[in-house]
């Protein structure tokens, strides 16, 4: 009987651009293991970003009740488990396959230094190539060909966008905590110094600042919560660059390799998330706090009051990079 390839499992449960900056292991695995065969589990709210990814032999969605999610996997007799997320839940579940493992390093204790004690002790390597360190016990090494993002259709910008912004500037407002977004009214004036057709993106819980900010700018279109996450990625990917903040359509405009400016507040770019491989990308954040970072990911609202990683952006800063 022909020997069959590795059958292999990556975890990663959320968020999305965590998700999509995993998309270089799924196809690496996939295209230099001969027969690889590669499963992925990750949370039912995520399965839009991997649902059409072809390097994905199958896609296993988490359950509430973690024992039947087991015992699924259980029935696919995997060789080998690449932890991506590591947490209590990936921990139980390798032990219950009882196959060969490897997890990804976190660096919780370099994190815990740079935001209480502001001591970088944080490599200088992009938490994609540290997803990457995880395989190369399998002989599996980086091939440079960025992040993946695949599109469930062929949409048409026609159908999604008004004729007065088919060209635009995507601007994307949202981010899942409030002290990595500007405020609403410096993203007014960042609007009021582009002078092009720009789309707002962002989900539901965005919409009403957005509202705010398309009133004070005419040639700006609210796109928060009218459209799914696949067709904020066509959006993304059809802007003529992205203005964003650390979250995960920064990531998505990353696998499509657009020009991005990245708006940085109470996180840093030294966490190793910023913008992966693309041609032209510019950071732009507030040096020399001595309050930043302030937390690994984020607060409702600014634990000093003064917001200054936010407040104090220069907006012209940004705009001169579009």
């Amino acid at each position: 009987m022909e020997k069959r390839g590795l059958k292999i499992l990556i975890i990663r449960f959320s968020s999305i651009g965590d998700i999509v900056l995993t998309t270089p292991v799924i196809r690496c695995l996939k295209q230099q293991l001969k027969d690889a065969e590669v499963h992925y589990l990750t949370k039912k709210n995520f399965k839009a970003v991997l649902a059409h990814n072809p390097y994905i032999d199958k896609l296993h969605l988490l359950d509430h009740d973690l024992s039947k999610t087991i015992s699924e996997l259980k029935a696919e007799k995997f060789d080998c488990v690449i932890d991506l997320h590591h947490n209590l839940r990936t921990f139980i579940i390798k032990t219950r396959l009882g196959v060969k493992s490897t997890s990804f390093d976190k660096l919780n204790w370099q994190k815990w230094l740079l935001v209480n004690l502001r001591v970088n002790k944080m490599p200088n390597i992009h938490i994609v190539d540290r997803y990457l360190d995880t395989v190369q016990l399998l002989g599996v090494s980086n091939d440079g060909l960025g992040l993946d993002y695949f599109l469930a259709y062929d949409y048409s910008l026609s159908d999604l966008l008004p004729t007065t912004h088919q060209g635009f500037l995507g601007l994307v407002i949202g981010a899942q905590h409030a002290t990595k977004r500007l405020p609403t009214n410096k993203l007014i004036e960042l609007c009021q110094n582009l002078n092009k057709p720009i789309v707002l993106l962002g989900g539901k819980e965005d919409f009403e600042r957005g509202e705010q900010i398309a009133h004070s700018n005419n040639h700006v279109f609210n796109g928060c919560g009218k459209f799914s996450l696949d067709q904020s990625a066509y959006l993304v990917k059809m802007a003529t660059s992205i203005i964003t903040h650390d979250t995960g359509l920064m990531h998505i405009a990353s696998a499509f390799n657009k020009p991005i400016v990245s708006v940085w507040g109470n996180t840093v770019p030294e966490f190793g998330m910023y913008p992966y491989q693309v041609n032209k990308s510019i950071i732009v954040e507030v040096n020399g706090l001595p309050c930043r970072p302030c937390s690994k990911i984020g607060y409702q609202k600014c634990p000093k009051g003064h917001f200054k990683c936010m407040n104090d952006i220069n907006v012209i800063d940004i705009s001169t990079f579009v």
